[in-house]
């Protein structure tokens, strides 16, 4: 162990600690220090993996005595790498992945280091669904604590939307419940800032009904179309039901299932999600479909769990990985021909990506003011995200992503996703929720983290 971990403290340490302590000089170090981006290659002192909320206690307490960095470890899926830390611990929830649903009650209970796929399939085998991201191996917490953006957004709302309390450690190593009834202070800050006031160590969501079969896929019409594509999705999009989520993204025509004459060509994609039955999805989908004359057409019936786990290959561990983010008022021409042309031209050796994911619906009708969680009147979320291998490109794949944000700047709103913030400055964590939110999160941390214990995140200052 280093020599800042003194062999007293950590004999101390193992005497109250039932689950595994790995340092660097263990086998499972080089294994339990890595997390999802590869860009974040640090050594932590020594690696908690908890076996339940007393060795949660346990390692907090801990850290205060030894006045340790902390890092909070559920998925390990945190985009800015704040799941791991140099020379400090980290908290690994990766042990604690239980979930329990009361299919009567229509509520899921999930530990803080559960999978979405593990309360999805635990969901689901109910007939029953909690709005969650899109990548299965995603940790539960740090999606949830940040907002919990995903494909039912429109039609349940986000993660956060649908939390009914939380269990968790603060930084005195107090064991604390929060909800509407209990601590609503506190609650009101978990969620979108959650990360700032503790370690989270269970979850209480609604759940809502959901057939196992939902319409899912995309249609792709050449890049050229882009402006034309925006006009007809602000048309659509206005008289949608709930039901329907819209995405636009761009790419390259490949083989298959694009035709000879198309293929290595550049071109637009409009994704759509429909969660009601199948008459239904054809109908509401219908114009999206046929009017747009488009050059492939992949829409059609799938389970929902198999969809949820269509990015999990894709977005494996191992990759580095930048992004860059914002809302958008509205999906307008130039903003459109904008992100294709930056889609025309990406550095070389990664893969590059621009989505805009539709929101409103019930997402909308969440009051701005109801949660920490800022960016609700705005109707498109738009992501540029980066992915490669090797050091060498990183500075071409995170110099491309920043210029793309600047590229669409002019349109977007206030506020940022919280889960895609990789900056946490000050005034780019103020930026993310506004000044009146930002007062209020500031006064919640000095109430219940005022040494700042837990500041790997998108840090909320004291």
């Amino acid at each position: 162990m280093p020599t800042t971990l003194t062999a007293s403290g950590l004999a101390g340490f193992r005497d109250r600690f039932s689950g595994q302590l790995i340092g660097p000089d263990d086998p499972d170090y080089d294994r339990a220090r890595i997390v999802w981006n590869a860009m974040a290659d640090r050594r932590p002192a020594v690696v908690a993996r908890c076996e339940g909320v007393d060795d949660v206690v346990a390692a907090v307490r801990f850290a205060r005595e030894q006045d340790l960095v902390v890092a909070v470890r559920g998925g390990g899926h945190s985009v800015a790498g704040f799941s791991t830390c140099d020379a400090g611990i980290v908290i690994d929830l990766s042990r604690m992945r239980g979930v329990s649903v009361d299919p009567g009650g229509r509520i899921a209970r999930v530990d803080g280091g559960a999978h979405l796929s593990q309360l999805d399939q635990s969901a689901q085998a109910h007939g029953l669904v909690c709005p969650v991201g899109v990548v299965g191996h995603t940790g539960v917490a740090g999606l949830t604590l940040g907002g919990g953006m995903g494909r039912l957004q429109r039609k349940f709302g986000l993660t956060i939307d649908n939390l009914l309390s939380v269990d968790l450690v603060t930084a005195d190593g107090s064991q604390m419940r929060a909800g509407a009834d209990e601590n609503p202070d506190l609650f009101w800050g978990i969620r979108g800032a959650g990360a700032n006031f503790g370690v989270v160590t269970s979850f209480e969501f609604r759940l809502h009904a959901l057939d196992p079969t939902i319409t899912v896929g995309w249609i792709a019409l050449p890049i050229e179309r882009s402006r034309e594509v925006a006009a007809f999705v602000r048309e659509f999009s206005a008289g949608a039901s709930d039901d329907v989520r819209l995405a636009i993204s761009f790419g390259i025509a490949t083989d298959p299932p694009f035709s000879a004459e198309h293929v290595g060509k550049h071109v637009v994609f409009v994704g759509a999600t429909h969660t009601g039955s199948a008459e239904d999805a054809a109908r509401d989908l219908r114009p999206l479909r046929e009017e747009m004359n488009p050059l492939v057409d992949t829409i059609a019936p799938q389970s929902y769990l198999a969809v949820q786990g269509q990015q999990d290959e894709s977005m494996a561990w191992g990759k580095r990985f930048y992004m860059k983010s914002g809302f958008v008022d509205e999906l307008g021409g130039d903003c459109i021909e904008a992100c294709a042309a930056l889609a025309s031209d990406v550095p070389a050796g990664g893969e590059c990506s621009i989505t805009f994911w539709e929101q409103g619906g019930a997402f909308g009708r969440v009051p701005e003011d109801a949660m920490a969680f800022t960016g609700r009147a705005a109707h498109w979320w738009v992501g540029f995200e980066a992915m490669w291998e090797g050091h060498p490109l990183d500075e071409s794949h995170k110099a491309w992503a920043r210029n793309a944000i600047a590229s669409v700047k002019p349109f977007t709103s206030m506020g940022q996703y919280v889960n895609d913030a990789v900056e946490s400055d000050v005034g780019s964590v103020r930026a993310i929720y506004g000044d009146a939110k930002y007062e209020r999160l500031v006064e919640l941390k000095r109430s219940y983290d005022p040494d700042n214990v837990f500041r790997l995140n998108q840090n909320i200052r004291p």
